[in-house]
């Protein structure tokens, strides 16, 4: 008889554990809130380790073919003078694969493909996931807001804000590298998104909650309207549309890092896992990650229980690394009046330091 396991969540890490399941003969069952995949999104740098994640679920060429190869990538002040360069080449070299940058939509959608129909069960949530009976496993990939991390492990372990709240989007013009520019406790990033567009994001610190009152294009303009022409050409771009497309969110992570990523024969993956802020570039990476290593995990081991600690194992302590790291990231960016020490740091470490792949 087929094991049988269910997933909250088709996201990322969710679709990427049905995906091993399935494909070594899981029967699975996944609830998503949302109607349906999303229609719109950024893109997400593919490090390699995520790229051979994505390799065994047999998506990685497909995945490569719809993405863009980051071709170099650096740091500079808000008057546009260098801080540092990022060795693209230096991480080829010693991965065979660069970072890619792919859409979040390609990339779900390359996910969904192998899921029969009916595999995905769109505009379901589940309100308690200790109510869920008749699986050998509960995979929660249910985000940074997870409702079944809060019933298992309760409210200490929630969100936080970290001081910084982000504004992002798309305008039409094309590059193929990622600059970030960082002024005094503010920074400003563009990315390559398609042929013919580029994402953009911007960052400074704020209240929780705070309002434009002139709204998200004004703010935009008096924090960076005197950066370097590469920084307001993007928002030249942006004020072309009347702002239209302007996301803003505040930026969250864990309270506090879980003791485990296990309950019970409950798993959780990804932001519900380990949300992290966004300053590593690595989120989208992980979830990967741990939806193939814990459907791996499933599938090596005869009992679920050996599996999920082996998962536990594996996963815990690297990605509580990482998002440490991403918070440590982003206070540094974020802190005013520390720009010629931070920056300093930030040489030194892309010179003798090797991010994980």
């Amino acid at each position: 008889m087929a094991r049988t396991a269910i997933i909250i969540g088709a996201g990322i890490g969710g679709l990427a554990t049905a995906v091993h399941l399935r494909a070594n003969g899981w029967d699975v069952d996944v609830r998503e809130r949302a109607a349906g995949l999303p229609e719109t999104g950024t893109a997400l740098g593919m490090w390699p380790s995520a790229l051979q994640a994505l390799d065994a679920l047999g998506l990685g060429d497909t995945a490569r073919s719809l993405a863009r190869p980051q071709t170099g990538g650096g740091f500079v002040r808000a008057d546009g003078a260098r801080i540092a360069d990022v060795d693209v080449a230096a991480l080829r070299r010693r991965t065979g694969d660069p970072v890619y940058l792919i859409s979040r939509v390609p990339l779900l959608r390359t996910l969904a493909g192998p899921l029969d129909d009916g595999v995905i069960r769109f505009g379901e949530s589940v309100d308690d996931v200790r109510e869920l009976s008749g699986y050998d496993v509960v995979v929660a990939a249910d985000g940074i807001n997870s409702r079944a991390r809060k019933a298992l492990f309760g409210n200490a372990y929630g969100t936080r804000y970290t001081g910084v709240t982000s504004w992002r989007g798309i305008v039409d013009g094309d590059m193929d590298t990622v600059v970030e520019t960082w002024g005094s406790g503010a920074r400003f990033g563009v990315t390559p998104h398609t042929e013919g567009r580029t994402n953009w994001f911007a960052c400074v610190r704020a209240p929780e909650l705070a309002k434009a009152p002139r709204g998200e294009l004004a703010a935009l303009e008096e924090c960076f309207g005197d950066w370097h022409p590469g920084v307001r050409r993007v928002l030249d771009r942006v004020r072309e549309n009347d702002g239209e497309g302007v996301l803003r969110l505040d930026l969250h992570d864990l309270a506090r890092p879980l003791p485990r990523y296990v309950s019970g024969r409950t798993a959780l993956i990804g932001d519900a896992a380990h949300a992290m802020t966004p300053d590593l570039g690595r989120g989208a990476c992980e979830a990967l990650i741990d939806g193939v290593t814990l459907a791996r995990e499933l599938c090596t081991h005869h009992r679920v229980e050996d599996a999920l600690a082996a998962y536990d194992a594996l996963r815990r302590v690297p990605t509580q690394r990482l998002a440490r790291a991403a918070r440590l990231m982003n206070k540094m960016v974020h802190t005013p009046g520390v720009a010629p020490v931070r920056n300093t740091a930030m040489r030194l470490m892309l010179a003798v330091g090797r991010p994980p792949a």
